[in-house]
């Protein structure tokens, strides 16, 4: 391991905050508060590209940014890009008029064309000619739109059907037999392997790539509408309706995928020829830049082997397989191929087969090229690539696992950071790649952007926000580092001081734990990522701990797969050595130890007071996972594969025996209607509790799905808060 900018590995570092003028209320720290974004979002500025040119999108107008000055450069392509005059257009062509220029885009380089999305209503509008260059009215319950620029035409569905506007105004229905049972155009696989939507344009918008999904087959879990009433001769029912959810448990029947091909011109469709679909994932759709074929990766369901497969685009006949991979545990394809833009027959492939996320450079014949990027740390996302030079621009923790930074890389694999070596960054490419704009947060930096020169590697600072909280009394956070059970592993840990913090004083703890995949909780973001709740705690007087186990996600697949087949049991171990450096400590009570956490942090929460029943004396477990058995098929089976094939690890991991074990203070809360940890997984805890003579406490939020949203969620954390208060810190 090696020295960086914020962290010594061996070496705790802290990060003093100077007391501040005035204590937080809940509603400034959690999402939903009448005052969360007043207090606890830093400002920033709203920012696009057009072409090269960046563009600064404002309340009543958009101007251009002068990237090697610091100010806004005065542009007279922009002086008509006014509010008052967008809107007197779009009256003048019967649109609705807008409140701000926030939302703007411009699709085209070198057009004065800006796109004005309106939900359903969309306008292109080209402000120097004043007139509508193209518009589309879709219907209130139109969802999931998909415009391609080229051929202005959007896809989008209603009621699961899938249907295209083209530019002419001409709509095509491209299925009538949709229903919760038949879907198309939708994300599918439980949004598993990189899937986020199910449609794809063809570079030139002539045709459409679209996923159906067969779910006729799949078990329904019968969640309870009580807010919706049916409607009966007699006037509205009393009586709570049902609301069928298809949904695959761990070892049964899961869908049925199929990947189709719409051709607006022809009216007609192509599906690809995949055979059965039977137990196979079809994932990382792409097509190749001439639109003549369709790539995508077809995983089986045991997710240890895939392969990677060309189709023909007009036939939606196999052509071949380019290349295959396979994992003894598993093997997650994430991310789709990207065709080189100065190269048509070589294309970018991201995989972990070398322990960590890579990229590698492939021909179409699926001959490998290169590797270009090694060692032991993750690329996080492909951001593009800049054409000139032949690079490719991507984000990674190459300069310290709790930092996200930016580099390009070249086709002989030489790396080069682009913009500052610390903190969090997101970055966003301009169309040739010579230019990004670097948002980024730091420990001791709320918001920062830069707009960088991939060239010459200059960055001009565009705006630096205040800290939003530094008028308010902030508790000082801690990072560092402990052994995992192992022995061998470090672990990243957060540690939070009560304010006002009297060493010579003992508090109670609380354990903030996650631990599952795809998901950390420590980074070098704002205040090392502390949550508004953390700090919340620190303010009534706790100690806020927090662990990022092995099984969580950018430390590689090594690191992540040490959990397989048994989720949940290494995590507990390296949390109980994070309890064992929290008692050490000489300001915490070890007597008065909590612990919380949701849906994975939530089956975390409810294992360590099962598992360890005289460590913690409070628990607070929201949406949790009790057996794995009621989890779904994708991640489930990733992770523990079948009941069938490893019923030891479902049967040891399951919480439903543990019930007996529990002594300390458990409160369990859930949505009422929650379709990812649906709810038998905590009823049935509750009756494993009462046949076993165990008392937890129960909360649950009617109509609220896996999480609470708006005012519900500061009641949730009111709710959690109160638990401790009334049972942890007495």
């Amino acid at each position: 391991m090696k020295k960086t900018t914020f962290l010594i590995l061996s070496t705790l570092l802290t990060l003093p905050l100077m007391a501040q003028k005035r204590p937080f209320t809940i509603d400034d720290l959690i999402p939903g508060g009448s005052t969360y974004y007043q207090a606890s979002v830093p400002e920033t500025q709203y920012l696009a590209w057009w072409g090269d040119i960046c563009i600064e999108l404002g309340m009543d107008k958009c101007q251009k940014v002068d990237m090697q000055q610091k100010n806004t450069e005065k542009d007279s392509a922009f002086s008509t890009l006014t509010l008052e005059n967008i809107n007197t257009i779009l009256s003048a062509n019967g649109r609705k008029t807008i409140d701000h220029l926030y939302n703007a885009s411009f699709p085209y380089t070198e057009k004065t064309y800006v796109l004005i999305d309106r939900g359903r209503e969309k306008t292109l509008v080209d402000w120097m000619e004043k007139k509508v260059i193209w518009k589309a009215d879709l219907t209130p319950d139109a969802s999931n739109e998909d415009w391609n620029k080229d051929s202005q035409s959007i896809a989008y569905t209603i009621d699961h059907n899938l249907f295209v506007l083209t530019a002419d105004g001409k709509s095509h229905q491209v299925s009538s037999d949709g229903s919760i049972d038949l879907v198309y155009g939708e994300s599918v696989h439980r949004d598993e392997f990189g899937i986020s939507k199910g449609t794809f344009w063809s570079p030139d918008g002539t045709l459409l790539a679209f996923y159906k999904m067969d779910q006729s087959m799949v078990s329904k879990f019968p969640q309870v509408n009580i807010t919706l009433p049916s409607q009966t001769p007699d006037g509205e029912s009393r009586i709570a309706t049902t609301s069928p959810d298809p949904y695959p448990m761990a070892g049964e029947t899961s869908h049925k995928v199929y990947v189709g091909i719409f051709n607006p011109q022809t009216d007609k469709t192509v599906y690809l020829n995949t055979g059965d679909p039977t137990d196979r994932y079809f994932t990382n759709i792409a097509w190749a830049p001439d639109g003549k074929k369709l790539y995508l990766i077809e995983l089986n369901r045991d997710q240890n082997h895939g392969s990677l497969d060309e189709y023909d685009a007009l036939t939606g006949e196999k052509l071949r397989t380019l290349f295959t991979e396979d994992n003894d545990k598993y093997f997650e394809p994430l991310h789709p191929i990207q065709f080189l833009p100065w190269n048509d027959t070589k294309f970018v492939y991201q995989t972990r087969k070398d322990g960590y996320n890579h990229i590698y450079i492939y021909n179409v014949s699926g001959k490998l090229v290169k590797q270009l990027t090694t060692g032991n740390f993750e690329v996080s996302d492909i951001l593009g690539f800049n054409k000139s030079q032949k690079t490719i621009l991507y984000t990674s923790n190459e300069k310290d696992p709790l930092q996200q930074n930016v580099f390009s890389v070249d086709m002989k694999g030489k790396r080069t950071l682009l913009g500052d070596a610390t903190g969090w960054h997101n970055a966003t490419l301009s169309e040739s790649g010579n230019y990004f704009i670097d948002n980024y947060s730091s420990p001791l930096i709320a918001r920062h952007i830069d707009i960088v020169s991939t060239s010459d590697r200059k960055g001009t600072n565009i705006f630096t926000a205040e800290d939003p909280w530094a008028e308010y009394k902030v508790p000082e956070v801690k990072v560092g580092t402990i052994k995992a059970a192992d022995g061998v592993t470090d672990l990243y840990y957060r540690l939070i001081l009560p304010t006002d913090f009297d060493p010579t004083k003992k508090y109670p703890a609380v354990v903030y734990v996650y631990g599952g995949p795809h998901a950390h909780n420590i980074d070098a973001t704002a205040h090392w990522g502390a949550r508004g709740w953390d700090i919340w705690m620190a303010q009534q007087g706790y100690v806020m701990f927090c662990l990022d186990n092995r099984g969580s996600e950018h430390r590689g697949l090594a690191f992540e797969q040490a959990t397989f087949r048994q989720l949940g049991v290494e995590e507990m171990k390296d949390q109980i050595k994070g309890v064992e450096f929290l008692k050490s400590l000489p300001y915490v009570d070890g007597e008065r130890l909590g612990v919380h956490g949701w849906s994975f942090g939530g089956f975390m929460t409810t294992s360590l007071m099962t598992t360890y029943p005289d460590v913690f004396k409070v628990g607070v477990a929201g949406g949790p996972v009790i057996d794995w058995r009621f989890y779904e098929v994708m991640y489930g089976e990733r992770y523990m594969d079948t009941p069938q094939t490893n019923p030891e690890g479902y049967e040891s991991t399951s919480l439903l025996g543990k019930a007996k074990n529990l002594k300390g203070r458990l409160m369990v809360i859930y949505g009422g209607n929650d379709p990812v940890c649906v709810p038998q997984h905590t009823l049935s805890f509750m009756r494993a509790c009462i046949d076993a003579d165990t008392y937890p406490d129960l909360f649950t939020y009617p109509g609220d799905g896996h999480n609470m949203m708006g005012t519900d969620r500061v009641h949730l954390h009111n709710v959690i808060t109160r638990y401790f208060e009334d049972h942890l810190k007495k």
